[in-house]
């Protein structure tokens, strides 16, 4: 074994960790498992820390290298543990250099005693490319175009594990899509931590839009273009237009709505309304009636009455969500959140059951109304697809993986649209 990569989280530190695998493996390390952690939850970081334990027990000789956004936020938590051979940072994680240190340190001796590696990811005004042919075992390719946050939700410790927003130019943006397309991928995933507010720092400040629109028009050759997570109070108006009009622009979008109640939107420091969520989902589904709109929220969190939980869960409806990503609220140390009245446990756990439940009736009206309709489809696996709107088929009839095929859709298992 030579460089082996554990990834939690995101679909950044999927992208992240192929990277990091090309530069370790690069630099020749050996025996090495590099453990990409998530700090967006206490649970995250439990689950990364269970993984570390499990992975020396079946087998004490290799080394383990920790990075991602709980290695940058608390490093002591993992440099005290026995099992984890080093720290590194954010910023440095992709870089050859780091690792070739880290190789030196392993091999002979030199930088041993210097266990975490990390620098002041607030200090970070640049964000390089990931220059990579792929990821192993996908279908659909990822970019990473923007990193790092403004913002500073009350609940969030994402930009102290990111740093600031930084954006990479869109002339390389255009040229990695093209050489992912010539690679063989007929879809591209635009990916950021805060991906609308991709722009800030470049010349001439360009809009995510703008960049959307550029790409398809040098990349004639890319088939869909999608966009992972956005924040919909900071859409520009040249996204909004692209999304109307681009075929190419899939009409499917997660937005980071958080929760569905203006007070708790306030204490939470968002910078959108319970009215400004509502009205973007209905304007855009005038525009393109077929988008399908998926959302993060979460449950519990402090403060939160059960009115305010019930407009998060009218919020659901009033703006037709199809994908429900339900976080139970879980205080990060270092953030205001963490300092207001907590709710209990059980009535958080209590909350994102309904949450859920919620969430599953809106995918099933959904998976209903499917029936019956013709959907182009991008084989994940042989017997696995997924729609134009990002969900699910089951295929009876085989694909090989990476085509993009015209089917019928004859029915659903409840989580699945099944294809005729």
């Amino acid at each position: 074994m030579s460089v082996e990569v554990v990834t939690f989280g995101c679909r950044l530190n999927t992208l992240e960790s192929e990277a990091v695998k090309n530069a370790a493996s690069a630099a020749g390390l050996e025996r090495t498992v590099v453990v990409n952690t998530c700090a967006v939850t206490a649970e995250a970081v439990r689950q990364a820390k269970q993984s570390i334990r499990r992975l020396k027990r079946e087998d004490p000789e290799r080394r383990i290298v920790v990075t991602g956004c709980a290695a940058q936020t608390e490093p002591e938590t993992f440099a005290e543990m026995d099992e984890v051979a080093r720290v590194v940072g954010n910023a440095e994680k992709a870089k050859l250099e780091t690792w070739t240190s880290a190789r030196q340190a392993f091999d002979f001796g030199i930088g041993a005693e210097e266990k975490a590696v990390l620098g002041d990811i607030m200090s970070v005004r640049e964000t390089a490319l990931h220059l990579i042919e792929g990821i192993e075992g996908r279908t659909r390719a990822f970019v990473q175009v923007q990193n790092g946050c403004d913002h500073r939700c009350t609940f969030c410790i994402i930009p102290y594990g990111r740093g600031n927003s930084r954006s990479v130019p869109m002339g390389e943006v255009v040229t990695q899509v093209r050489r992912l397309v010539e690679n063989g991928y007929s879809e591209v995933v635009l990916t950021g931590v805060d991906l609308t507010s991709y722009g800030i720092g470049l010349p001439g400040a360009p809009k995510l839009g703008q960049l959307v629109r550029a790409l398809l028009r040098h990349v004639p050759e890319l088939r869909r273009l999608r966009l992972s997570s956005i924040d919909s109070v900071e859409a520009d108006e040249d996204l909004v237009a692209a999304i109307a009009e681009e075929e190419r622009l899939m009409p499917h979008l997660h937005l980071s709505l958080q929760a569905g109640d203006d007070l708790i939107l306030k204490r939470m420091k968002r910078r959108h309304s319970r009215r400004d969520a509502i009205e973007f989902c209905s304007r855009l589904r005038e525009l393109r009636p077929d988008i399908v709109f998926g959302a993060d929220i979460i449950a519990g969190f402090p403060t939160e009455t059960e009115a305010h939980f019930r407009n998060s869960l009218r919020l659901v409806d009033e703006c037709g969500l199809t994908h429900l990503h339900v976080f139970p609220f879980s205080p990060r140390k270092g953030t205001p959140a963490a300092r207001m009245p907590q709710l209990a446990r059980e009535a958080i756990k209590k909350r994102a059951k309904r949450l859920r439940e919620k969430g599953m009736e809106a995918l099933q009206r959904h998976l209903a109304g499917e029936i019956g309709r013709r959907r182009a489809v991008l084989a994940e696996t042989e017997g696995m697809a997924r729609t134009e709107g990002f969900t699910p088929v089951r295929l009876v009839r085989p694909l090989t993986a990476g085509t993009i095929a015209d089917v019928r859709i004859a029915g659903h298992d409840g989580t699945r649209l099944i294809a005729a």
